[in-house]
Formats: C-alpha cells, structure tokens, sequence
C-alpha cells in the first residue's frame, strides 16, 4: 500500500518537493506584489504637484442673442498660474459660446472672475467647463 500511495503522491504533485516549490512561489509572488505596491504608493504619492484646484459655478448674467457674463470662483495656491475653459449652452445644452481663459498668478487663493462670451446663438446658461495647471 505504501509504494501504491507514493506512485499517487508523485503522480499528483503532493510530494514534500512540491510543497517546498509551491511555498516558494507563492512568497516570492508576496514579495513581489508588496514590491509593486510600496512603488506604486510612493509613486502616487509623492510625484504628483502638491497644488491644488477648485471651481465653482457662481452664476451668468446679461443674456442676449449674441452674449453671456459668465462668473466663476477658482481657489488654487497663491502664486499659481490656472488656465480654465469657459462655455455657454443653449436649451438642448449644445455649446453655443466657448473661450479658455489664461489667469495669470495671483497673490489670492480665491478669485471670483467674470467673463463674457459671444455665442452662436442664445445662450440659456453659461459656467466653467474645466480648470488646470498649464
């Protein structure tokens, strides 16, 4: 019966060879993972700008056939140059006026700005599109 459960143990792998192969690879695979992972964190973490951005939509005013007044709040840090897409959409919500606005660095960390912008046709709401850092 011994050589019999043996001849199957080889067989199907479950020799102490074996066990030892599959106890080393899956540390190594452990290894590895923790490996990728504490790069990928410090990667993440530390390579990215430490600057932040928001907006927010305050409102538009002044709506002809021709033309909104499009306000907007950026908050970033002081000192930082932001870049921000400006649009004005009609009743289907198809954008009718578009301009990206270049706001030079500024000693404020919040600014309310206003903008006008020509359209296409009539415009039923004008807000930012996006901001960034050029």
């Amino acid at each position: 019966m011994t050589s019999t459960q043996q001849r199957l143990d080889e067989r199907y792998g479950r020799t102490a060879g074996a066990e030892r192969r599959t106890r080393t690879g899956m540390i190594i695979a452990g290894v590895v993972f923790a490996i990728v992972f504490t790069a990928w964190v410090v990667w993440g973490g530390l390579s990215g700008t430490n600057a932040e951005l928001e907006t927010r939509e305050l409102g538009y005013a002044n709506v002809t056939d021709t033309s909104i007044d499009v306000r907007w709040e950026v908050s970033t840090t002081p000192g930082t140059e932001v870049s921000c897409a400006i649009q004005a959409l009609n009743e289907s919500f198809g954008i009718v006026g578009w301009r990206i606005v270049d706001l030079p660095a500024s000693s404020e960390r919040t600014r309310v700005l206003t903008e006008t912008l020509r359209t296409a046709e009539r415009p039923v709401t004008g807000l930012p599109y996006r901001c960034w850092l050029p």
